[in-house]
């Protein structure tokens, strides 16, 4: 509604803009004339005042008639090229007339000096009127190759762009309308790229529930039908439905809080906790994890970390997404190291692994959502959607807080957030 009305004042503008310029070229035409003819011809000034008031007349029935020409005719002409070439004609004509009937009551009494006059006045006319048309020709095959390379978008061929020449309002034109195309080519690669991500998250998804649901079902089926029934394979095949519940759990989990952070309903519950329990409780909870996997899990605390405003189970949700994925990509022998150290606006929270780092194609895109670079598709490094990342970022910055991925000179990756203090 606010748009409508601005657009409708803007129209009302507009259309009162040509009865202003009509009444501002008439008053400084009669001006200039009056004082050329003071000046330069010393006429009397019963002269002036008769020139003026003949002028006057003249200038407004020669604006009025091509004013009503124009809205009943020429704003209908299907060609622009059109339109400017008979206003070009208009104005001769009018220039014509006007000065052939001053001349005739006023100045030129000879019959061959009124001739002459006419036909330089005809002469002059038809000169600017050509160069008229060169320039009108000029201002339209401007607009033409803009219609034309709309054209050219509106058929798909983003890549179309208008050649820009001069500095003019059509040049100007051109230059946003380029600005447009180029923002819609790169709105219509995200989208691509958003649709891609889209069936990958599908395809990975499924892949990630369905591998726990088969080793579930095969298991239960087993036990159900007796085909196991050795205590220590019972107990076995029990640890493994549930290690597969819980992976199962985890990528609901994941999807759930995605959905969340997308939707604008995540819920922060913030308070002043000690960051240092929130580190040494990861640490904790993928000791088993680690070693496992042969790798060293260490965390070093500064002791003047104190207490950060945080929401402590998001941010443990954090902790837990990073450690987890420099466990997924670090070798067996290799380090996790998980540093918290104090600056004076912030605290700023590192997890370096000693795995080989991120691809430099993949750096900038980490933290998008459903993104794994090559490494990460691969099924020997492990599952997931790539969301871990993704769902770090929204929770950092709904902290008010960064994050962001590196690769350590020495090797490995180094990914880490930062909370204002």
């Amino acid at each position: 509604m606010v748009n409508t009305l601005n657009s409708n004042n803007y129209a009302q503008r507009i259309s009162r803009t040509p009865w202003r310029l009509f009444a501002i070229g008439v008053v400084a035409a009669l001006t200039v004339v009056a004082i050329l003819m003071v000046a330069l011809m010393r006429a009397p000034l019963q002269e002036i005042t008769t020139l003026m008031y003949w002028l006057s007349i003249s200038s407004l029935l020669s604006l009025v008639v091509g004013y009503i020409l124009y809205r009943r005719g020429l704003t209908r002409s299907p060609s622009l090229t059109l339109t400017l070439v008979l206003t070009y004609g208009w104005a001769a004509i009018v220039i014509l007339v006007n000065v052939w009937i001053m001349s005739e009551r006023m100045f030129l009494n000879d019959e061959h000096d009124l001739i002459l006059s006419g036909v330089l006045l005809l002469f002059a006319a038809i000169i600017a009127t050509t160069f008229g048309i060169f320039v009108a020709a000029s201002v339209t095959d401007g607009l033409r190759l803009l219609a034309r390379t709309a054209q050219q978008i509106a058929e798909g061929h983003l890549e179309a762009r208008v050649p820009i020449s001069g500095r003019d309002e059509v040049a100007m034109v051109g230059q946003t309308f380029n600005q447009m195309a180029t923002q819609l080519q790169q709105a219509a690669q995200e989208r691509e790229e958003l649709e891609q991500m889209r069936k990958d998250l599908i395809a990975w998804t499924s892949h990630d529930l369905r591998t726990p649901l088969t080793s579930i079902r095969a298991m239960i089926e087993a036990l159900h039908d007796g085909v196991v029934d050795d205590p220590a394979t019972v107990r076995r095949y029990y640890s493994t439905i549930r290690s597969d519940i819980i992976a199962f759990n985890d990528i609901i989990d994941d999807l759930f809080e995605l959905a969340q952070l997308d939707a604008g309903g995540l819920t922060l519950d913030m308070a002043r906790h000690a960051l240092a329990d929130l580190v040494s409780d990861t640490l904790e909870s993928f000791e088993v994890i680690a070693q496992d996997q042969e790798i060293s899990l260490r965390g070093e605390v500064a002791q003047d970390l104190g207490l950060v405003w945080m929401c402590a189970p998001k941010i443990g949700r954090v902790l837990s997404n990073l450690v987890s994925n420099a466990l997924r990509y670090t070798p067996a022998g290799g380090t996790v190291q998980v540093t918290a150290v104090r600056h004076p606006n912030e605290v700023v929270v590192t997890v370096q692994d000693s795995g080989s780092g991120f691809a430099p194609e993949d750096l900038g895109r980490v933290f998008e959502q459903f993104y794994r670079g090559e490494q990460a598709r691969s099924r020997t490094s492990g599952s997931g959607a790539g969301l871990g990342l993704a769902i770090a970022q929204g929770i950092v910055t709904a902290h008010n807080g960064r994050i962001w991925a590196e690769n350590a000179p020495e090797g490995g990756a180094i990914v880490g957030f930062s909370l204002p203090n």
